[in-house]
């Protein structure tokens, strides 16, 4: 397979086959990430993907699930889709399930018929980074995108049939907002209703402006005990929510998951008992991307 610069995938597809279509992010001014910083968004030469698809063909036969590679496969237009996922259905017939990052944007971009057509040629799950619901976070970190604007792309892939998986950021708020955070963006996960939330907790890249943002007082972070608060007051705000709920990325300090409602307050009786630290978390230095 050829792959160029760094390849970042959701953990849940650890054993998925990797078909890297484009490099880079397309939006790749969020203050928070360094993922693709020197990296320019490019669509790969098709000759390329389709010799790797060969490849797969090959060697690839005990995989049933297939991730589209790098951030926001899905803002490439919608003939450069069909065409790829029909390709992947006559190369690959036994992989049953495709998924791909696809930016609020991105989803914009594309009709709920272009979508369900998509999902017609196999693509099943959208895992879209929302990162926080509160308006003056998302302009903070220059998401380029409204609590309202997300609403409407997550409501538009469920529509559509499609899996959501959801990014929430614990900490993005930093001190000064990070009540307002994790409230509000437990109001806008009730109204997308994904199926599934990931949670995960800020660490600073040293390539950041938030970073800078740091070394010049802009922002402060929040303390490990103030984010378990976070993920409380998150949790506890999900109501009407029939979903997965993971916080077991390396990036925590509580791993957790469940399923919502059904969880909802084990979970948080969990979190309560972390808070008052009758359970041990994670320590700084096991904590990783």
């Amino acid at each position: 397979m050829h792959y160029t610069g760094n390849i970042i995938r959701p953990p849940s597809e650890a054993n998925s086959i990797i078909l890297q279509v484009t490099t880079g992010c397309s939006h790749n001014k969020c203050t928070f990430c360094g993922a693709y910083k020197e990296q320019p968004f490019t669509i790969k030469d098709y000759g390329i993907v389709k010799q790797d698809l060969e490849f797969a063909s090959n060697h690839c036969k005990n995989q049933k699930r297939l991730f589209l590679a790098d951030g926001d496969v899905l803002i490439l237009p919608l003939k450069k889709l069909i065409t790829l996922l029909s390709d992947i259905k006559r190369t690959l017939p036994w992989v049953n399930k495709v998924s791909l990052y696809g930016s609020a944007k991105a989803i914009r971009s594309k009709s709920l018929t272009d979508l369900q057509e998509l999902k017609a040629l196999g693509l099943d799950r959208i895992y879209m980074g929302l990162e926080s619901g509160c308006d003056e976070v998302l302009q903070m970190v220059k998401k380029n995108e409204t609590s309202t604007s997300m609403i409407e792309s997550g409501q538009r892939v469920r529509t559509a049939g499609l899996f959501l998986s959801v990014t929430v950021l614990l900490g993005l708020g930093g001190i000064q907002l990070s009540k307002q955070h994790a409230f509000q963006t437990a109001t806008t996960l009730n109204r997308m209703q994904p199926n599934q939330i990931a949670v995960l907790t800020l660490m600073i890249l040293e390539n950041t402006p938030l970073a800078q943002n740091i070394t010049d007082g802009s922002f402060s972070l929040v303390s490990p005990i103030d984010i378990l608060k976070e993920l409380y007051h998150l949790l506890e705000n999900l109501n009407g929510l029939r979903c997965q709920f993971h916080a077991n990325h390396a990036s925590s300090y509580l791993p957790l998951a469940g399923r919502l409602p059904k969880d909802q307050t084990p979970l948080l009786e969990q979190i309560s008992k972390a808070i008052k630290g009758s359970i041990e978390t994670v320590p700084e230095y096991r904590r990783a991307l």
